[in-house]
């Protein structure tokens, strides 16, 4: 065998390994799945991927970081899936044009205090006082002589515009610390005396005491028929041409199985379940 043909064998066989650690590399990353964004829906996206690629075999990589990444990144085609607690055409800077929106969830919103406040049930226009400053001492509400120290979301939080759009009615917050997920407001609320805040329904325990608002508790049952007004919709948005093992993960979780059983088990309320629809421009209709 001469010298040129050995040369080409030699190549071929280069090329061929290349070519066929490129398919490798490929398939491994079409099994892969990436979500980020809100902090109020990943606990259930995490659970979910647990799950679900314990079955398929597939890599699920879920992220928090709230909302407004979620959107921004999934628009820069940087993540699979950008988990949102508002409606992509309410963010700033984002086309919700070029997404595709998926609800996997219902999430209810509630105003938590720490448990030594002395309050139980307050009235929305009290509830909106303490978030824009006019009321800053619980005595005034019926609770203990105890300065109101108030804990909001950062800007750009999902949870943070749900509750502003359903209580401030277009007055300003005031000034506040602000924090970045669900899971640190529970812990500085539960361990601040006089603290206010507002969680999902999900992060309720018995560390917190959750407010009634003009008597009516924060319950699943009175969200369904939107008695309790504080509410969002869990979206997962994907660009328009997502591949197809992005859509089954996201169908797994809209599911009637998933919706019955994790989905309820772990503090969501099911999309089934829902007696009202509601619009990205907060004008609730009943189905």
């Amino acid at each position: 065998m001469n010298n040129r043909l050995i040369h080409f064998i030699s190549a071929l066989g280069i090329l061929i390994l290349f070519l066929t650690g490129c398919s490798s590399n490929n398939g491994s990353k079409s099994k892969e799945i990436t979500s980020v964004g809100s902090t109020a829906l990943q606990p259930l996206v995490e659970q979910a991927a647990h799950q679900y690629s314990t079955e398929k075999g597939l890599t699920i990589n879920v992220q928090g970081g709230g909302s407004g990444t979620g959107l921004s990144q999934v628009s820069q085609g940087a993540v699979n899936i950008g988990n949102s607690d508002v409606f992509a055409d309410k963010q700033t800077g984002i086309d919700a044009k070029k997404l595709t929106d998926y609800k996997v969830a219902v999430v209810g919103i509630t105003p938590v205090v720490n448990k030594g406040a002395g309050v139980k049930n307050i009235s929305f226009k009290q509830l909106r006082d303490i978030f824009t400053g006019k009321v800053t001492n619980w005595k005034q509400l019926g609770g203990k002589n105890q300065e109101i120290i108030v804990i909001n979301r950062v800007k750009g939080s999902g949870t943070r515009n749900t509750f502003e759009s359903s209580v401030l009615n277009g007055e300003k917050a005031l000034n506040a610390q602000e924090q970045d997920s669900n899971g640190t407001v529970k812990r500085i609320v539960s361990s601040t005396p006089g603290a206010i805040s507002y969680l999902s329904f999900s992060f309720l325990d018995n560390t917190l005491q959750p407010l009634s608002i003009d008597g009516v508790k924060p319950e699943d049952k009175n969200v369904e028929d939107n008695s309790w007004k504080i509410w969002s919709y869990e979206h997962m948005y994907t660009a328009k041409d997502a591949k197809k093992n992005v859509k089954d993960f996201i169908q797994y979780l809209q599911s009637k199985p998933t919706q019955d059983g994790l989905v309820k088990k772990i503090g969501y309320i099911s999309i089934h379940d829902m007696k009202v629809v509601k619009s990205s421009d907060n004008v609730v209709t009943k189905k």
